[in-house]
């Protein structure tokens, strides 16, 4: 059976409307859920998380008052981010914490609730990507890999997960930089997780190993993507941070 038209556009996908004496064409509401679908189809976001949500991420840890305020806590700040964008005080979210602490299920979350409300945006896997910028280089690669670097630069939401996961490289640190600096200038969102510590954000990155007498270093987040890049990434994010929590991963699997 045909499906009716608009009442509103007649199937158009445009409405006429005045203002102040002044006649103008505007997107009709109906098209609101199919654009939706069509974005959430070219968003790439792996099918592990393709209903990523906030209402089915568990934030239970009933015998953990500290990281199931933590977890609550992030919950509050992604829906406060997605409902407000784009009228919120930074455009982009960090969201830090250890392996497996749901970070990149938030985000997706995050993700996805802008792309209901009819923003375009894209996922990118930190390691693909950059594979990816690195095949492009390659004049017999193809169409998409040339496009990796132009997407993380334009798209209108970028959402970059496990920022960092990379030996450190020349090339990598420039093109992280050149990527979060010309997001950052632009005031373009930009979405990333990572599970690397940084001082700034109040953690803590010596360790004593136990029994031993020396102390252990992590690898911070300005070590793996550069002080520029790292310093462009806090002036326009809101850190979320999602720490000592356990693995979400785990507590899925029960």
């Amino acid at each position: 059976m045909t499906e009716a038209a608009c009442a509103r556009c007649g199937g158009s996908g445009w409405i006429i409307v005045e203002r102040e004496g002044v006649s103008g064409a505007e997107h009709c509401g109906c098209a609101a859920p199919a654009r939706a679908r069509t974005l959430l189809g070219g968003a790439g976001i792996p099918p592990l998380y393709a209903q990523a949500a906030l209402d089915n991420f568990d934030a239970q840890q009933k015998d953990h008052p500290l990281a199931y305020r933590a977890l609550s806590k992030a919950m509050v700040d992604v829906l406060t981010y997605a409902n407000q964008f784009p009228d919120v005080p930074k455009p982009g979210l960090l969201l830090m914490g250890e392996s497996g602490t749901g970070k990149t299920h938030l985000a997706v979350a995050a993700l996805r609730m802008l792309i209901l409300r009819g923003f375009a945006g894209v996922f990118f896997d930190y390691q693909n990507l950059l594979d990816r910028i690195r095949a492009g280089y390659d004049a017999t690669a193809g169409a998409s890999d040339r496009e990796a670097y132009r997407a993380a630069m334009e798209a209108e939401i970028l959402l970059l997960d496990d920022l960092g996961a990379h030996r450190v490289l020349e090339w990598i640190e420039d093109t992280v930089t050149s990527i979060v600096t010309y997001r950052c200038n632009h005031k373009k969102a930009l979405i990333a997780t990572t599970n690397l510590p940084d001082p700034a954000a109040g953690d803590t990155v010596v360790q004593r190993i136990p029994g031993a007498a020396q102390v252990e270093y992590r690898v911070t987040l300005g070590e793996r993507i550069g002080e520029r890049a790292r310093s462009r990434l806090f002036e326009m994010c809101t850190v979320i941070r999602i720490w000592g929590v356990g693995d979400y991963r785990m507590r899925k699997a029960r």
